[in-house]
């Protein structure tokens, strides 16, 4: 483990600066982990080497895999067959994560037609993202018009040098993305789709079920995605409540909003101009 900390300091971030350890917590932990790993492997010469510092994560992993992979989401919903799944029929981890939204998926889906880095954010922990991994995400807190055109062949940023391409879409229900994270001059180890899916239940509420799934092409990709997956635990279930926390505020009527507090993560809004939103309303569980 300690070697896994040294190599996070000294890993090259964005701007050219050295990144902190905490780095791990970030949603573009997958992007910095896959620099790490290609810089270790650049210096000691062989993935193989990786095992014993990585033991230890993959390890916590193990112990948390069975809630971490399925956050939210009904048996139901894991073994259900989502939009995407054919993309990559085979894979070697697959993580669903749901919440519901009392709101019509008509009432969500503009917030996640505008994801990406340069757009809409991720409605997770920008000031945690941008504090640690220099990639400048902002939180919207408004649908903004220009974001809201997408189709298939669209690249969706994660990061200013990774961007992932838009492979089924259906308006109003699905987004389903697909890529990968390159190591310099070596091949991508995996495979990588990452689909949102709106499920319409009783009372004009929506399921929000997120799904994301790794096909493996090298048999050292675990080291790689099983610690980054560790990264969505912690940020995927903030995003599902920000896109919650948003949704149900813009459809709720005026005589009807929910009583709300600002919450410790506060939103930086990024519309056209600059311009800064409101504090985030606080998060509501599934």
């Amino acid at each position: 483990m300690a070697l896994l900390v040294a190599a996070f300091g000294r890993a090259g971030s964005w701007d050219g600066r050295p990144s902190a350890p905490g780095v791990f917590f970030s949603v573009s932990g997958i992007v910095k982990w896959v620099l790490v790993v290609s810089n270790v492997i650049r210096r000691i010469g062989s993935p193989a080497a990786l095992a014993v510092p990585v033991a230890a994560v993959l390890g916590t992993a193990a112990l948390l895999r069975h809630r971490y992979l399925r956050w939210g989401a009904t048996g139901a919903e894991l073994h259900r067959a989502l939009p995407g799944d054919e993309v990559l029929p085979t894979v070697g981890l697959s993580a669903t994560r749901a919440i519901t939204i009392h709101a019509a998926a008509d009432d969500v889906w503009p917030w996640l037609a505008q994801l990406g880095q340069g757009r809409g954010g991720f409605y997770s922990y920008d000031w945690l993202e941008n504090l640690v991994a220099h990639v400048d995400i902002h939180n919207a807190d408004r649908i903004v018009p220009e974001w809201q055109h997408i189709s298939v062949g669209s690249e969706v940023a994660l990061a200013p040098q990774v961007r992932l391409k838009v492979v089924v879409l259906e308006p109003g229900r699905t987004l389903v993305l697909r890529g990968s994270v390159p190591m310099g001059q070596v091949a991508s180890p995996y495979d990588f789709t990452w689909a949102f899916v709106l499920l319409p239940q009783p009372a004009g509420a929506t399921r929000l079920v997120v799904r994301e799934r790794y096909e493996y092409s090298r048999p050292w990709a675990a080291l790689i995605v099983q610690p980054a997956e560790l990264v969505s635990c912690l940020m995927t279930p903030k995003m599902l409540r920000g896109i919650k926390t948003r949704a149900e505020h813009r459809a709720a009527p005026p005589d009807r909003m929910p009583r709300t507090r600002p919450d410790t993560d506060t939103m930086h809004g990024a519309p056209p101009g600059g311009g800064r939103g409101p504090a985030e309303l606080s998060p509501v569980a599934p």
